[in-house]
């Protein structure tokens, strides 16, 4: 018995990691998940998502996959500079509340000065990126998109629910801008606008489901993000449906100004219907189950829209 430990502890040691490697591979490992949660890459990524398909339905002939990458790259920066901001100024706010309680700045993981200098390094290096290698319409825009971000809707969101449609803003800016890319510049057309209302009307249901869900987390904040006073009571589900609603006409636009065709506008609008549905169904139950499918939903919607658009043009 004494011979299989041994034995069992001579293996061991033989494959084992030495304690220096382990610690090292622990602080690197850790401080790049810190990061990712500074940055929020996995909203980062559905906005990047939204500014590529944008690029591709403005793009004619040839795709030039180098300014595309360059787009992604840009606008992942100032996305995350957006949510690294966002963090810095609310972090007093984020100990309070469940769902942000053991983000690296509350917990200490990432002092001050490291914060200021990643977010301000993203979002410069974005901007300039995208002013550079996109045009400067694409730099102006995406600048004022952070700023918004962060002077208007963060700064709004203890004062009052006004803050998600000033968020609504920036927050429909990222196929407008993958737009104007591959548009070299020359204005703002009528397709780049119709792809911004859309993601803006979508980010009414979809920011108040979460804020359904999450209501009495953020209340511990202070936080009251649902449209109507009185928190998730019927004229809040009522709200959310009206605004849902919008995206129906919205969708057929693309089919009425030939951007689309018959079978991708057909896919468009029983997405719209679908997910009119779910917020019909929180309207009728004003529940957290239904919020959440109504949330999960939101997820699907747009990015199924958006490819529709792109690949029925």
């Amino acid at each position: 018995m004494q011979h299989n430990n041994s034995f069992a502890g001579f293996d061991a040691d033989k494959n084992a990691i030495p304690l220096r490697e382990v610690s090292m591979w622990s602080v690197i490992s850790g401080k790049l998940s810190d990061y990712a949660v500074f940055t929020k890459c996995r909203l980062a990524a559905l906005v990047v998502f939204s500014s590529g398909i944008g690029y591709l339905i403005a793009s004619t002939g040839d795709i030039d996959w180098h300014k595309f990458i360059w787009l992604l790259l840009g606008g992942f920066l100032v996305t995350s500079a957006s949510d690294g901001f966002n963090q810095i100024i609310e972090r007093d706010l984020d100990k309070l509340m469940t769902r942000t309680a053991n983000r690296p700045i509350p917990q200490q993981r990432m002092g001050m000065t490291e914060a200021y200098f990643l977010a301000f390094a993203l979002g410069i290096s974005g901007i300039l990126i995208l002013w550079s290698f996109m045009n400067p319409l694409c730099g102006l825009l995406s600048g004022i998109s952070l700023l918004t971000y962060v002077f208007g809707y963060t700064l709004m969101k203890p004062v009052s629910s006004w803050a998600v449609f000033i968020g609504a803003f920036p927050g429909a800016m990222a196929p407008m801008l993958g737009y104007i890319a591959a548009g070299q510049g020359n204005g703002i057309g009528f397709y780049a606008w119709l792809l911004f209302a859309i993601q803006f009307i979508w980010q009414f249901p979809h920011f108040w489901a979460i804020a359904w869900v999450a209501d009495e987390d953020y209340r511990k904040a202070g936080f009251h993000l649902l449209p109507s006073g009185g928190g998730r009571d019927k004229r809040s589900a009522f709200l959310i449906f009206f605004y849902t609603s919008f995206l129906v006409p919205l969708g057929l636009l693309s089919w009425f100004f030939g951007m689309t065709g018959i079978i991708s506008t057909g896919l468009i609008f029983c997405s719209s219907t679908a997910f009119l549905y779910q917020a019909y169904r929180l309207y009728k139950d004003c529940s957290v189950k239904a919020a959440k499918q109504l949330m999960f939903g939101s997820f699907i919607y747009l990015p199924v829209v958006q490819l529709a658009v792109l690949f029925g043009k």
